[in-house]
């Protein structure tokens, strides 16, 4: 690792550099500074220069500087911390999911919210969730792909827009506008940790084994260092023209939060010597380690005849380690003569993801017209670390090829928005419409034979599992090459009837290769009772497509039942084997959204009150695993031989989402104390299942077996906190400069199968602070805390917890890992 040794010594050098020698720095740019809701937006309207607060609909803007202020960057974490509806948890122990976490908005799938660049589609990573975390079944947008650097600002529709944007704006829209510079930059560097103590409760051990006797077992950990290095830099492009370039190197290491594993290790019942010194910390909960490169460059250029060029491209290269279950000497997936005391599987993902996107904006017959074809996609390849292929015995490798996916898409736009007098309005009538045609694809690569392959080696005279432990490899059969097409075209009107009264409608119509047509529309209004006080409120349908990652993903391991190999298949819906089960085509899922808000002003003063209610149809699934004897048998019958069962997607469930945001802003006059500003945000949510699926197939059989069971029904309604505040007060004075954030969550429930096992994450507290000194208006020096109380969610009580060793849930909404406290250096040029 020598590399990573000269970049520590190279990042304490840039820090010094910047310390030492300010007197090479330019002339200063202009201050960033928070930026406000009265701020002009560009999403959720086609009508320029219109502010969040004189919108029809709920939009929130967060500058880039309010991003920066934060130990933990990431583009997710950041939003996660500013807006009460957006959660981000963290969960460990799920595969890919360790390295590309889902977010979810208003307490609805992570794939139920569309996120824009430059207000144009950005693409999903390939990765679906497919273990047991918040997201199952989902694939979504990457916002941590995008460092925080690149950003200017992120405005969030927090309203349903299919009509306005297309598929996947169910529970809002997210848009990430990209840095323009022609000059300046900056540069930063960031190191952080995690300092922290917890207690988990801990089992009764094995005859050596000492622990409290309270039940209790605490653990002071020192772990999970960050470095992150990046800056932007603003170049002229042309006479007319920027190039705006944005970098960011981080190295992480993992965060272990491990309980204590009470179990033998070895064979013996607990009495080998060698149970008293074995480590029993044994597992990873926590963060991963990481180390990745991202580079983004966005440019523009204004031709003499009146048009504006743009374009950004963009390049990240992700390497994750994270673990899976630890297997003990004495368990039969382990060879002893390769693992004398055990091992931890790593699971290790390389994650390449780009984007390309070129475009024009021009006037033609008074209509400002814009023009753009995007190209973006995501790559996961899985290299399988510290672990074996038992069935191939002692000559097994430790490291496997195991495959991967990859997703992609290129999409094309053409829209157009002109203003037209009307009589009777009290405003111009805002005219927009637009075309787009859209291409996506979607591939699975099959790993090594060693990673998936049944090697004969037995135990005890019976087959042992196949392929690497746990994750083997994707097979030659699950491999596919699929894509699909879409083409939509939309009309949007917006004008004000009256100074008082604003109304605006859109309608869509799209067309699928795969599943067919869908039309959306939507209808929004706002009347100003006066400057201080107006009501808004909208009414619309909308949809989702069914990705392609759920049509089309597919994985397989064999299990031996009383010797007998069988095939447990996630299957694709167009497997025979999943036909017979029941699975059909996917829909597209179906929304109707209304909400209803007001906004009030009185000088420094703003606050949005935003009620809304979110019915969701056929939603997208994954099933339970259907494996019984009476499935195989069934299947059997059906003329499907070794065939175990397994899973595959299906519509049918249907969710009613209701709840209220509020958003308040105040900044205090300025005094000889400094400037101080506070934000405040509620979110109030509650999620109701209100029909499952069932399967003709499934329900005439024996066991009736179950397609959508309690613990992902429960984890749609009550998964995700029942509430969620913030609050952060800001303060500058001279050159000095605070942030105090805190951030409370509500209450979440970790289901079981078993009612009796259920457990709640009680409501908790988390506050964040920054101290920042900015010297010459340039080099700014800030050190802060995220957590500072150190606060982590409940602990599984312990029969819930039946290893000791992974104490914490991935349900917590806010992590595991605990304090982080962090020192950042930066200069302006």
């Amino acid at each position: 690792m020598q590399f990573k040794t000269v970049l520590r010594a190279a990042t304490a050098a840039v820090a010094i550099a910047s310390i030492a020698f300010p007197v090479i720095a330019q002339e200063e740019a202009a201050p960033e500074t928070d930026r406000t809701l009265e701020t002009v937006v560009t999403l959720g309207t086609r009508v320029a220069n219109r502010s969040a607060l004189d919108t029809a609909v709920a939009v929130d803007i967060v500058s880039a500087a309010t991003l920066e202020k934060i130990g933990i960057g990431e583009l997710n974490q950041a939003l996660s911390v500013q807006l009460p509806s957006f959660n981000f948890p963290r969960p460990a122990l799920n595969d890919g999911t360790d390295s590309v976490r889902p977010a979810s908005l208003r307490g609805l799938g992570p794939d139920q919210t569309l996120v824009l660049v430059n207000g144009k589609r950005r693409h999903m990573a390939s990765l679906v969730n497919v273990n047991g975390s918040i997201g199952r079944g989902t694939s979504a947008v990457d916002l941590n792909t995008i460092p925080t650097l690149a950003v200017s600002a992120i405005e969030v529709l927090r309203d349903g827009a299919s009509a306005q944007y297309g598929s996947d704006a169910i529970a809002g829209v997210i848009n990430v506008n990209l840095r323009e510079a022609a000059e300046g930059g900056a540069a930063e560097v960031s190191y952080g940790w995690r300092e922290t103590e917890y207690t988990v409760p801990v089992g009764t051990p094995p005859a050596g084994v000492t622990v409290p006797a309270s039940g209790e077992i605490s653990r002071e950990r020192s772990d999970g260092h960050v470095v992150t290095l990046a800056g932007w830099k603003g170049f002229q492009l042309g006479e007319d023209g920027y190039l705006t370039v944005s970098a960011e190197y981080k190295d992480q290491q993992h965060s272990e939060r491990s309980g204590f594993d009470v179990r033998p290790n070895y064979p013996g019942g607990g009495t080998d010597p060698r149970e008293a010194v074995i480590n029993r910390y044994n597992a990873w909960t926590g963060e991963p380690e990481l180390e990745q490169i991202t580079l983004f460059g966005n440019a523009g250029y204004n031709l003499e005849n009146g048009v504006e060029l743009y374009g950004w491209a963009s390049y990240q290269d992700r390497d994750t380690t994270s673990a899976g279950f630890y297997r003990r000497a004495l368990d039969a997936r382990n060879v002893v003569e390769i693992y004398p005391n055990g091992f931890l599987p790593l699971i290790s993902p390389e994650t390449t993801d780009a984007s390309l996107a070129g475009g024009a904006r021009f006037d033609m017959g008074g209509w400002d017209m814009d023009t753009s074809l995007v190209y973006g996609s995501n790559e996961m390849q899985f290299t399988i670390e510290n672990t074996l292929n038992r069935s191939i015995g002692p000559a097994s490798k430790t490291s496997f090829d195991a495959g991967g996916f990859k997703y992609s898409q290129v999409v094309a736009n053409l829209s157009a928005v002109k203003g037209f007098a009307v009589d009777g309005l009290a405003s111009d009538l805002n005219v927009a419409w637009g075309l787009e045609a859209r291409q996506e694809m979607y591939e699975i690569n099959a790993g090594e034979p060693d990673s998936y392959r049944n090697g004969g080696v037995l135990l005890n005279g019976s087959p042992t599992s196949s392929g690497a432990q746990v994750f083997p490899g994707f097979r030659p059969a699950n491999e596919v090459d699929e894509d699909r097409t879409a083409i939509g075209a939309y009309l949007d009107l917006e004008a004000n009837v009256t100074d008082a009264f604003l109304v605006s409608g859109a309608v869509r119509v799209e067309s699928y290769s795969d599943f067919g047509e869908t039309v959306t529309g939507k209808l929004a209004a706002r009347y100003d009772f006066n400057d201080m006080f107006a009501l808004r409120g909208s009414l619309q349908n909308g949809f989702r497509a069914p990705s392609l990652q759920q049509q089309y993903f597919a994985t397989t391991s064999t299990n031996f039942i009383n010797g007998v190999p069988f095939d447990i298949t996630t299957f694709p819906v167009t497997d025979p084997a999943a036909v017979a089960l029941g699975a059909q085509d996917l829909d597209a899922e179906n929304s109707v959204n209304y909400s209803i808000g007001a906004v009030f002003r009185n000088g420094p003063l703003n606050v949005t009150i935003d009620a809304y209610r979110i019915d969701v149809n056929d939603r997208i699934v994954l099933s339970e695993n259907l494996t019984s004897q009476d499935v195989r048998d069934y299947l059997e019958g059906q003329g499907f031989l070794g065939s175990g069962g397994g899973r595959f997607f299906l519509n049918g469930v249907d969710t009613e989402t209701t709840g209220v945001d509020i958003v308040a802003n105040y900044a205090f006059p300025e005094t000889d104390m400094g400037k101080f500003d506070a934000t405040f945000g509620a979110n109030f949510n509650k999620t109701d299942v209100t029909a499952v699926p069932d399967i003709p197939q499934l329900t005439a059989l024996p066991s009736n077996p179950v397609l959508f069971g309690r613990v992902n029904v429960l984890t749609f309604e009550e998964g995700t906190p029942k509430d969620k505040l913030t609050a952060s007060l800001g303060w500058e004075r001279g050159p000095f400069g605070a942030t105090v954030r805190a951030i409370r969550y509500g209450e979440v429930l970790v289901p079981s199968s078993n009612p009796a096992n259920d457990y709640t994450i009680d409501p908790n507290t988390l506050l964040d602070i920054e101290g920042r000194y900015t010297w010459n208006e340039r080099i700014t020096l800030s050190i802060g805390a995220d957590n500072v109380f150190d606060e982590y969610g409940d602990p599984a009580p312990i029969g819930q917890n039946g290893t000791g060793n992974t104490p914490f849930s991935g349900y917590i909404p806010y992590g595991s890992s605990g304090r982080f406290v962090y020192g950042k250096a930066s200069v302006k040029f």
